[in-house]
């Protein structure tokens, strides 16, 4: 019995109408919260509320389905995603009365990113990330080494020039960030050349080194995760697609066998 409605779940859980159902509830559920955000009217309120109570009893359903579909505790907490899920749905949970409102309708925001579960492509883009975030550490941190160097040489040189903008170290790493992210960079570089006029060799090299040089390290370090992660996957499509035969295949088999090995003997006669 208990087999029986494991496989059922399996199921379901499988389906792919299902799973695009599950979607779809997910994109109602964003809606829901951004239309929160609108002055509506009472009734509309309380149309949103009672959908927003459905939706969340449908996200615990479903989380319950896929639980049982799974081959017990350890195997469904075992995969991170499945986590993911867990905690965003018991977030919504979160009981949503009185001044617990504002938190409750916060909480459920995030009920969006259950779409990267749900989707296997946004899967593989956020797995990608995150096995790519040790390597962009070390990058991160040279890049702080840098803009450490910059930001104590133009607070040395340009200090009397704009206190506000070079005044110390920490702001002025500040404003190399600005410069990094090109807002105006040019106006701050004409301020300074006034006094120094080769100080745009201190811009120059600094864009240089953060804006293409670390900039595409980061990129090409996270292009080649997610393309070790493409081939990951396809490797394990491949891979399903050459199981072993099951019981029932194995069976017919042996009825054919039997068959052929009976006409040969009736042949040989």
């Amino acid at each position: 019995m208990l087999s029986q409605l494991q496989q059922l779940f399996q199921r379901i859980d499988n389906s792919k109408l299902f799973q695009s159902f599950v979607i779809a509830i997910i994109v109602i559920s964003a809606l829901t919260v951004g239309a929160h955000t609108y002055s509506l009217h009472p009734t509309a309120e309380l149309a949103l509320h009672w959908l927003d109570v459905g939706i969340t009893a449908f996200f615990l359903v479903e989380l319950i389905i896929r639980y049982f579909a799974s081959k017990g505790i350890k195997h469904f907490f075992s995969k991170g995603w499945n986590i993911f899920d867990t905690i965003i749905v018991l977030g919504s949970l979160y009981p949503a009365a009185g001044s617990t409102v504002f938190i409750a309708r916060l909480l459920r925001i995030f009920r969006v990113l259950r779409l990267v579960s749900m989707i296997p492509e946004l899967r593989l883009l956020v797995n990608s990330l995150l096995k790519a975030i040790p390597q962009m550490g070390y990058i991160a941190l040279l890049m702080f080494v840098i803009f450490y160097i910059y930001a104590a040489i133009g607070s040395m040189l340009f200090a009397n020039i704009n206190s506000v903008l070079w005044g110390d170290v920490s702001i002025s790493m500040l404003t190399l960030f600005r410069i990094a992210t090109f807002e105006d960079w040019t106006d701050i570089m004409y301020e300074t050349m006034v006094v120094y006029k080769i100080s745009w060799i201190y811009y120059l090299t600094f864009i240089f080194l953060t804006a293409f040089v670390f900039l595409n390290m980061m990129v090409g370090t996270i292009l080649e995760i997610m393309s070790q992660e493409h081939q990951h996957a396809r490797e394990e499509e491949a891979g399903s697609d050459s199981l072993p035969a099951t019981q029932g295949q194995v069976r017919n088999l042996e009825k054919q066998i039997e068959q052929l090995t009976k006409l040969l003997n009736k042949d040989n006669r």
